[in-house]
């Protein structure tokens, strides 16, 4: 096997991911879906939208729909801090933003180190938006799957 072939392999067996946090939780995103990280700015609330939109955004002169992960996950809502942010996504062509906590990092995660969702996990956060959970040195790191975030009416509504 050439070098080539060998850094190519470990690339393959690894995933990027950016880090952020909801609560005390930790949960990471493919890199790969990710267009850019924003401050939280002005949303314009949407009449009639489900809960867990929180509004839209003018991002450079595309209207962009905000998805309070908090309330889409269940989890205790907080008010807002100067840490809060907004990951903004590639959903099945669309352009979706993701307001969180905090953004803390950019990993390299090991596939061999990502293992099923645990039924602890599972009972606070429906497993159907979760991809696995990745074992870091001290701490685990909940992974989503975007593209289970926003319910299909929602992404045909946004089309």
């Amino acid at each position: 096997m050439t070098e080539d072939s060998k850094r190519h392999d470990a690339i393959e067996q690894e995933q990027q991911l950016v880090v952020f946090e909801l609560g005390e939780e930790e949960f990471g995103v493919d890199i790969s879906q990710v267009r850019e990280i924003i401050r939280t700015g002005e949303i314009a609330h949407i009449p009639n939208a489900s809960a867990y939109v929180k509004g839209v955004i003018n991002l450079r002169g595309q209207i962009t729909t905000i998805v309070d992960l908090k309330k889409r996950f269940g989890l205790d809502h907080t008010d807002r801090d100067q840490e809060e942010r907004i990951i903004i996504v590639e959903l099945k062509d669309n352009i979706v933003g993701m307001m969180v906590d905090s953004v803390s990092e950019v990993i390299r995660l090991p596939t061999k180190d990502i293992e099923p969702v645990p039924p602890i996990i599972a009972s606070k956060i429906d497993t159907h938006y979760l991809k696995g959970v990745g074992k870091l040195e001290n701490r685990l790191l909940i992974l989503i799957d975007l593209g289970k975030i926003l319910a299909e009416e929602e992404m045909l509504r946004m089309g």
